[in-house]
Order: structure tokens, then C-alpha cells, then sequence
């Protein structure tokens, strides 16, 4: 029937799969979407995302009726999620807006989180670097106690090596302490010339809300696998930036890469892209003016 109606909202592929929209049409079966709501919810490359994030990135590849409602009461039901989650307030507006970046990784925000217990490698705190222009996020197991120059070797290694320099640091402690690890940093890239960088010693929020979300996603791990936190850093740094974030209507992953990621989950084939050339150049650029529209709607909201 579904063959004959052209018209239909409904399509069935060569795999004779029923689809909406694209979208694969889950029958319904209460085992089969208990077993995809556990595996998007419970799974170590997951982690326990809210409901908008969980409905975000499932409904790019699933539907059924019903289904945000039942996404909904599923995260209800978790006692997991219940331990961890922390009430959230609607934080405090700035005396000074901060500008939308124009570019991947020229403008980052970072901050610590330390007190944790310390772990087999020694390490107690997490140091949580994030652009702000796509939302992803690198976590950095660090010692409380690390001078700054062990902090510019690192940055060097896990953040400079992938993206480059930033332009720009946004970091809540003291300004003296962004001034002098810029110092550290240029040392440590072996330049002579003094660069200067811009850096606020005020927070745009969004360093606070990816370290909540972090020490949920810790939580989370330590209740439903045990062991060390610094096992799961990895883990939760993929799950934080392949989960759909609603200021920018995709996850960080896709605004930084142009493509989404695969998961066990979302096992879907990507086709290879045929765009080259300057088509790829103006794709990516209207890639990031939708990041930045979606930013400038979020920031007005």
C-alpha cells in the first residue's frame, strides 16, 4: 500500500525497511523501544543525556508515535538520573555581552573542576576547555598542584596540536593568572615575540553549564559501572560532544566536522561527499552562519 501511495509521508527502502521522513518507523513493540531508549540513555558512549538531548539525536534516525513523550517518561523512571541531577537556576544576566565568535576554536572558555578523589594516576581535578563558537569540549585529567608551565605543555598537546591558537580566552579566576599562562604558552611554542591575547576575567556561563553536565555524566558513570572517574573522561568527552545541543540545533561534533558521528546506536552508511572545490568552502561557511544565527537567537532568548 505504501509502495502504490507516491504522496505518502511513508516510504519503504530497498531493504524493505518502512520509513518516515527518512527515518526509521520502530513497530510497536515495547521490548524493542525499551532496547533503543536503554542503549541512547544507559550506554557508556551516552551517559545519561536529558531528555531534549536524548530526542535530539534520536529522532534523526528513528520515529514512532509518540515518540518524545515516551523519551520523556523513560528519563522520569531512571534512578540514575535522579541521584545526579542538580537542580539548574536561571544564572544572572552580564553588564557586558559577550560577542558570537566567527570561527572554530578562535575563542574559548575554560575553567576547573577540582576536588575530585584522586585517582590511581594520581589526578584530582578536570580541566574543561570549550569553543565557543560549536560547544565542543575537550576534558584534561590535570593535578590541582600543576605549575603553569606543566599546564602550557598540555594545552600544547591536546588543544594547540588539534585547533591552533586561540584569539581569544574567557576564564573566570584571576586575570593575572590568564596573563601569565598566555606567557607560559608562547614559551612553550618556542616563539620569541610577546603575542598578546584578549582575555575576560568574567564567564559567558557556558564553562559552568558543560562542567555540570560533566560531573553528572561522572556521577552517572561511577553509579552504573563503578571504578575511577578518570576511566570515563574519554567516554564522557565523546558523549558530551555527540549530543545534540539546542543552541546551535546540532551536536558540537557536526558543527565542528560538517558530518555526523557514528555510534553502535546510529549505525547509518554516510555517502561519500562529492563536494569539492570552493562548493565545500561555501558549505562549511554556511555551516557556521547557522551555528552563529542559532547562538544569536539563543543569546536573545
Amino acid at each position: 500500500m505504501v509502495r502504490d501511495n507516491l504522496d505518502s509521508e511513508f516510504s519503504i527502502d530497498d531493504e524493505c525497511i518502512l520509513r518516515y521522513h527518512n527515518r526509521i518507523c520502530v513497530p510497536n513493540n515495547s521490548d524493542l523501544k525499551n532496547d533503543i531508549l536503554s542503549e541512547a540513555h544507559n550506554s557508556m558512549y551516552s551517559i545519561h543525556p536529558g531528555s531534549t538531548k536524548m530526542y535530539g539525536d534520536l529522532k534523526k534516525t528513528y520515529w514512532w508515535p509518540g515518540m518524545k513523550r515516551e523519551i520523556s517518561e523513560f528519563i522520569a523512571k531512571c534512578l540514575i538520573c535522579q541521584q545526579v541531577k542538580a537542580e539548574h537556576q536561571v544564572p544572572t544576566g552580564l553588564l557586558q555581552p559577550i560577542m558570537i565568535p566567527e570561527w572554530k576554536w578562535e575563542h574559548i572558555s575554560r575553567d576547573f573542576v577540582s576536588g575530585l578523589p584522586v585517582t590511581p594516576r594520581k589526578k584530582d581535578s578536570i580541566w574543561v576547555i570549550v569553543d565557543r563558537l560549536t560547544k565542543s569540549a575537550h576534558f584534561i585529567p590535570v593535578r590541582i598542584d600543576f605549575s603553569l608551565n606543566k599546564l602550557a605543555e598540555l594545552y600544547v598537546s591536546e588543544i594547540v596540536r588539534l585547533h591552533g591558537v586561540p584569539i581569544s580566552i574567557i576564564s573566570d579566576r584571576d586575570p593575572r593568572f590568564t596573563s601569565r599562562f598566555w606567557n607560559k604558552l608562547q614559551e612553550a611554542l618556542g616563539t620569541r615575540l610577546n603575542f598578546s591575547t584578549a582575555f575576560h576575567p568574567q564567564t559567558d556561563g557556558q564553562s559552568e553549564r558543560v562542567i555540570q553536565i560533566l560531573e553528572d555524566m561522572l556521577r552517572c558513570c561511577i553509579l552504573e559501572f563503578g571504578d575511577s572517574w578518570e576511566r570515563y573522561l574519554p567516554l564522557a568527552e565523546f558523549a558530551y560532544n555527540n549530543s545534540y545541543q539546542s543552541s546551535i540545533k546540532m551536536t558540537p561534533f557536526e558543527a565542528l566536522y560538517s558530518r555526523k558521528c557514528k555510534t553502535p546506536l546510529c549505525w547509518s552508511e554516510l555517502s561519500e561527499s562529492k563536494i569539492v572545490g570552493v562548493d565545500l568552502i561555501r558549505e562549511t561557511e554556511e555551516k557556521v552562519r547557522i551555528i552563529r544565527d542559532s547562538l544569536k537567537a539563543a543569546s536573545d532568548r
